[in-house]
């Protein structure tokens, strides 16, 4: 068999195949499934802080719903405080000691004094390293793309000073340049990119007229995206080049090694397919491998990235008109009437 080690966020692995974070590792035998099957580290479950106000609010709402009602009225929830975020680390804490593979937070917070206190009390759990999931959604039309970055390289700096153990990002591809901001935050001592994380997108029902919340999965597939960042990274980062998206198959791994990836993030492919498949996606892996006389990953990772392809306009706009003008094999699959 193949040697399938890898490195994550410089934390040594035994396969590639990492399960992204998502509410399938609450459930300890699902934890147990995904080890037994060969993944080689999960990452747990976000922490959102945006869920936490909501749920402190909540709380506050049912506890004071009956003040006031009546003079000799009791309290029936004195000194009833919200916890915070201690149920998220009690299991943060239950996953850590259930599994022997490496363990990762995922933390999405709101404010800088947040981001440093969340990530401080997950380092405490015993975790091998903390996700920090950015994104901006443009809603000030008066702030600037560069005001949002430093705002995101200052949170990553804080962070990174503020615990001892690794700390990477993952990012959504909706920045002017991703790779000049890449490079910064790479320069600011991220271990890793994660690319790309897949935001929530706004659905209307068109017989109710109204909004409506819309869950889906990735599809097979929907990987070129980083698939092409993954390729033009390699070999111009210190960090970790972990691609997500749309991988379903061992093949779909391969792709993304070739391109420069140094590991994969998988949900979808589980949800769909249950913890069985990642043993199946590893024997594709494996079975590829041995067809083409590689025995550990690194002899073809980043085969196929820019650095190394002999026509570099693989990776550019170039391709574009290349397609165009090679338009007569589409005409030809697909015949007009």
């Amino acid at each position: 068999m193949a040697n399938l080690n890898t490195t994550y966020m410089g934390v040594d692995l035994q396969t590639p195949i990492v399960i992204g974070a998502s509410n399938m590792v609450l459930k300890e035998e699902t934890l147990r499934q995904l080890q037994e099957n060969g993944a080689g580290a999960v990452v747990f479950k976000s922490l959102f802080e945006e869920q936490l106000h909501l749920e402190e609010l909540e709380m506050d709402e049912v506890t004071k719903e009956m003040d006031n009602r009546h003079a000799e009225m009791i309290d029936p929830f004195h000194d009833i405080k919200y916890g915070g975020p201690k149920e998220y680390l009690f299991q943060l804490k239950k996953a850590r000691e259930i599994l022997d593979i490496p363990l990762f937070a995922s933390l999405n917070a709101i404010y800088k004094d947040s981001w440093v206190t969340f990530a401080k009390q997950i380092a405490e759990t015993g975790v091998n390293g903390i996700e920090l999931n950015f994104y901006a959604v443009p809603l000030n039309f008066d702030k600037s793309s560069q005001e949002i970055e430093d705002e995101q390289i200052e949170i990553l700096k804080s962070v990174i000073d503020a615990v001892d153990i690794p700390v990477y990002v993952k990012l959504s591809p909706y920045y002017a340049n991703v790779l000049n901001l890449i490079k910064r935050m790479d320069d600011a001592g991220s271990k890793g990119f994660i690319l790309f994380n897949r935001l929530f997108e706004p659905q209307i029902d068109v017989e109710t007229e109204a909004h409506v919340v819309h869950m889906e999965l990735s599809n097979e597939n929907q990987n070129r995206l980083g698939l092409r960042y993954s390729g033009l990274l390699y070999d111009n980062i210190k960090g970790s080049i972990i691609s997500s998206g749309g991988i379903y198959h061992g093949n779909d791994v391969v792709k993304m090694m070739l391109s420069g990836a140094d590991a994969v993030q998988v949900v979808s492919a589980v949800y769909k397919h249950k913890p069985q498949h990642i043993a199946k996606m590893l024997k594709e892996i494996d079975d590829w491998m041995d067809a083409h006389n590689y025995s550990s990953l690194d002899d073809f990772r980043g085969k196929l990235s820019q650095k190394y392809v002999k026509d570099s306009r693989i990776y550019k706009r170039a391709q574009y008109v290349g397609l165009l003008l090679r338009a007569d094999s589409v005409f030809k699959k697909y015949p007009m009437p």
